[in-house]
């Protein structure tokens, strides 16, 4: 793989190797994308604070996200169709997270199974999941997440339609694909993506056919998908599922604040401030320009976790330092692991890593548990420091 420095490297490489209706789905948001635009550009109207003359020796970025330890408060976020960016690319991102020390979530919308990916590493696994109409599927799948050990539950709760993503209407992709001459031809011109492909039998939704009643092959599945999506979910589903579920559970498609306080009267262990990438209602505000409202309003009832645009270590530490307890990077992985699989998902987490820890440095502190937002300038984003935060600071 060619020499790489930041995750835009890795991005123009994925671009080259991915066929590009697979590229576009995962480097699209919904409508005008003006949300996608803005959870990225929005990370460079925070400024950080630079520090001199103090000690950064012996610095360390691990932390824990909902009571479980992480090298560095970083998690590979649930996305779909991981394994058409790179053959058995959900697996191969598991075990890049599994041997960097964090979490890696599965989405429910993957090609590898709950059962491929569990064995094929040594450490639990998070589990994203969609709650679909057919409630005895939605059943035996939180079943299949416990018994393959997943340590959390990721309740998504932004995605009750499927919001309008005209690159991925352009490129004709439908769930399951379906393959005209053009799609054919995009991924004859990517040698090395069919070689991969060629040489793994996961090329379908794994935690869905053969699952779901009714869904035994790819023309089913279609029908099927087209009519899942629940509508009618609400607060109330809630309590049923961290019922059956008995563990961890994260609450992610956060965005306002009336929905985070909703959130954190359910008992759950962490929300997700997260617009979905952009994916879902364009015009909505960016992640990050929200993120310290909603910590403001329940920071101390339930822990907060952000996802949104992040393609560095500095926007980590920007989303740390605002009040967010753990991040979350899907575009940033993905394009390591178009670019190279494995190990391409693993130099986007070392990119990541590197930049945190020596912005870290640079900001005048050692530790990645103390970041607030003293550490950051007020800028173009509302980031006043929280008397709490700045108080607990001082005092240690």
């Amino acid at each position: 793989m060619a020499k790489t420095v930041e995750i835009a490297d890795l991005k123009r490489i994925a671009k080259r190797r991915v066929p590009k209706m697979f590229f576009d789905y995962a480097d699209s948001g919904a409508w005008t994308e003006t949300t996608y635009r803005a959870n990225e550009a929005d990370f460079a109207k925070i400024q950080l604070r630079q520090r001199v003359a103090v000690d950064m020796t012996e610095r360390t970025l691990e932390s824990t996200m909902v009571g479980l330890p992480v090298s560095m408060p970083v998690a590979l976020a649930p996305t779909g169709l991981t394994g058409m960016q790179h053959a058995d690319g959900e697996i191969l991102a598991a075990q890049a997270a599994e041997e960097f020390g964090v979490p890696f979530t599965l989405s429910t919308m993957s090609i590898c199974s709950i059962e491929d990916v569990a064995a094929a590493t040594t450490r639990p696994f998070w589990f994203q999941l969609y709650v679909m109409r057919d409630r005895e599927f939605i059943y035996n799948l939180i079943d299949r997440a416990k018994a393959a050990k997943c340590s959390a539950l990721v309740l998504t709760l932004d995605l009750q339609i499927l919001g309008q993503r005209h690159k991925d209407l352009r490129n004709g992709l439908s769930a399951p694909p379906k393959f005209t001459p053009k799609h054919i031809w995009q991924m004859a011109t990517r040698p090395q993506w069919c070689l991969g492909m060629l040489n793994t039998k996961r090329r379908t939704f794994g935690n869905i056919v053969g699952h779901a009643k009714g869904v035994a092959d790819l023309s089913s599945l279609s029908v099927w998908t087209a009519e899942q999506f629940d509508p009618r979910l609400s607060w109330s589903d809630v309590g049923w599922i961290k019922e059956r579920w008995g563990g961890k559970i994260i609450i992610k498609g956060i965005l306002d604040v009336e929905d985070a306080k909703m959130a954190a009267a359910t008992g759950a262990d962490a929300i997700i401030v997260s617009n979905h990438g952009g994916r879902q209602l364009d015009g909505a505000p960016s992640s990050i320009s929200v993120l310290a409202e909603i910590v403001d309003a329940v920071g101390d009832k339930i822990e907060v976790h952000f996802d949104g645009g992040i393609r560095s270590g500095q926007d980590v530490l920007k989303a740390l330092a605002i009040g967010a307890k753990g991040t979350y990077i899907g575009r940033a992985f993905l394009y390591g692991l178009g670019a190279g699989g494995k190990r391409g998902v693993t130099e986007a987490l070392e990119i990541i890593r590197k930049e945190l820890d020596i912005t870290m440095a640079l900001c005048g502190e050692r530790d990645v548990k103390v970041l607030d937002r003293n550490n950051l300038y007020k800028s173009g984003l509302e980031t006043k420091p929280r008397m709490a935060q700045v108080k607990k600071k001082r005092q240690g």
